[in-house]
């Protein structure tokens, strides 16, 4: 029997007060043609109301897939548990989903990524929970702020400390889902659905398991149904024992303002001078210097920012497959995209699911990761998933807890204040107009990275800024190389909100960081 449905008849079957999961990451598999007619549905008969919705990336985007913006509405939502949330620009309208947070309309929680696949992992094997330590003594911990976005969060506790084998163990439920939302490439008949076409698999599988064990429904959004015996059984990653409705969508973009890309989902290989190196300038400098804290043969994380531009800097000098990169999506090896595309690769060795990348992540079995950060605590403590001013400029936390929280070394990369303008002149940083907001702090506003944390674990952690590089030893900021042209005092030290010591090595940065031509980068094994 067809399992095929018009999208119409696939959103009558959510009912009042489901708790639903959305496989998707920004607009890479977002299934928004169904989430559009759901949203719809509601508009014209006020029902499905009472939802609770679970993202372990964000649904959706600002700029070409609204996601969760078709279903963010008051009286839909009543619960929103995100690992990340749309975010845009400083001078854009909140969407809409931002808006119901801030206005504590519905109970909003940002819990690792991680952490959510794995709730849905123990969801599908009924098993209890999670037991991790991964955000221990960051806002993930419930004595700071337990994942809670507001206050109607906060009234609903998500986590909790607990004590296993004299060792301190953080607490998550199991995640159980009515009807789970997933989105891939083809199916056939029989709901047996392909990625061929898709530069992810993320979740799909554990939450059409989620759902199907427990009762619940499975949806999924296709660009085109194939006739039953034509898929290849390796290429069906989500069996049809596991779907209980196909929705049509040939329309469908393949990621964030991206119709279609084979380069992306593996099926052909992208010359490599097709790839736009970064343009010269400060942040250039800082990619630069952060690429040199690698080394060969590496398996090696990053993250959006100054750090997603570090393998065109290996591209550049020569030094592509030196490392390679794994990225949270599930994408190990090739080149991973910038801006809209984010979250994907072009060139891919392997694609595997976010939950699987997610262990390898939480157990440190990679070499290094390379990310951002917003704020600097004098305790080596990062800032980097809550803007209070502008809280829709960030995302939340993502899978950089996850991340995070074991890995053995660690780049952070940023501009030392907010606001300044700069240039490079003569092979130095020319500072024209000071910033006038701190990133190094006293305290964080959020604690995404515990720096006393990384001290007691020895993780390496260093912070790469334009003017200066600093490291956490001995659990103190200490800043072991400065930019030349930049002047210690009035640069760096009274721009600082907080104390920062001065290494007794302290050292030049490479002044070839600072040149136009090529840095000479080699990567030592």
């Amino acid at each position: 029997m067809s399992k095929i449905k018009s999208v119409s008849d696939a959103v009558k079957l959510i009912p009042d007060n489901a708790i639903l999961a959305v496989n998707s990451s920004s607009g890479l598999c977002c299934p928004d043609f169904i989430l559009k007619a759901l949203g719809k549905r509601f508009d014209t008969e006020q029902h499905p109301k009472n939802l609770t919705a679970i993202h372990p990336i964000a649904a959706g985007d600002m700029f070409g897939s609204p996601g969760t913006e078709h279903i963010a509405k008051p009286g839909m939502l009543k619960k929103i548990i995100g690992g990340s949330y749309i975010s845009g620009p400083t001078k854009a309208e909140p969407p809409k989903i931002w808006q119901m947070i801030t206005s504590n309309q519905l109970a909003a929680y940002n819990v690792p990524s991680g952490i959510i696949f794995d709730m849905l992992r123990e969801g599908a094997a009924k098993r209890p929970g999670v037991f991790t330590k991964v955000g221990l003594e960051t806002f993930v911990d419930p004595r700071l702020e337990g994942c809670a976005m507001n206050s109607r969060a906060a009234e609903e506790p998500i986590v909790r400390v607990e004590s296993f084998d004299q060792e301190e163990w953080l607490f998550f439920k199991s995640l159980i889902p009515d009807l789970s939302i997933i989105r891939c490439s083809v199916s056939d008949e029989r709901g047996n659905i392909s990625f061929e076409q898709e530069g992810a698999y993320l979740g799909a599988m554990e939450m059409a398991l989620a759902a199907r064990n427990n009762g619940g429904l499975v949806i999924a959004q296709v660009r085109r149904v194939e006739q039953n015996g034509s898929l290849r059984p390796h290429n069906v990653h989500v069996p049809g024992i596991l779907v209980d409705v196909v929705v049509e969508a040939p329309d469908m973009l393949q990621t964030t303002a991206t119709e279609y890309d084979p380069a992306i989902s593996g099926e052909l290989i992208r010359p490599l001078d097709s790839f736009k190196f970064q343009e010269f300038g400060v942040n250039k400098v800082i990619a630069r210097r952060v690429a040199q804290e690698l080394r060969r043969g590496w398996a090696v994380n990053i993250g959006f920012g100054i750090s997603a531009n570090v393998p065109r800097i290996l591209l550049e000098e020569g030094c592509h497959g030196e490392v390679t990169w794994v990225i949270e999506q599930g994408a190990i090896g090739g080149i991973p995209l910038l801006d809209f595309k984010f979250g994907c690769s072009a060139n891919a060795e392997a694609f595997v699911t976010s939950p699987n990348q997610f262990s390898y992540f939480q157990a440190a079995g990679f070499d290094a990761s390379l990310l951002s950060f917003l704020e600097v605590g004098r305790n080596g403590s990062v800032n980097v998933s809550r803007l209070s001013a502008v809280p829709h400029r960030t995302a939340g936390a993502g899978g950089f807890v996850d991340i995070t929280s074991r890995a053995r070394k660690i780049v952070f990369s940023g501009n030392f204040n907010a606001g300044a303008r700069m240039r490079i002149e003569n092979n130095k940083i020319k500072i024209d107009q000071e910033g006038k907001i701190p990133k190094f702090v006293e305290e964080v506003d959020q604690v995404s990275f515990s720096g006393p944390k990384a001290k007691r674990q020895g993780q390496d952690v260093t912070y790469v800024t334009e003017r200066c590089v600093i490291k956490l030893i001995d659990g103190c900021l200490t800043i072991v190389e400065v930019a030349p042209g930049i002047d210690l005092q009035k640069d760096i030290l009274d721009q600082a909100a907080t104390e920062i010591k001065i290494s007794s090595e302290l050292s030049v940065m490479d002044k070839s960081l600072f040149s136009e031509g090529p840095c000479n980068l080699e990567l030592s094994s």
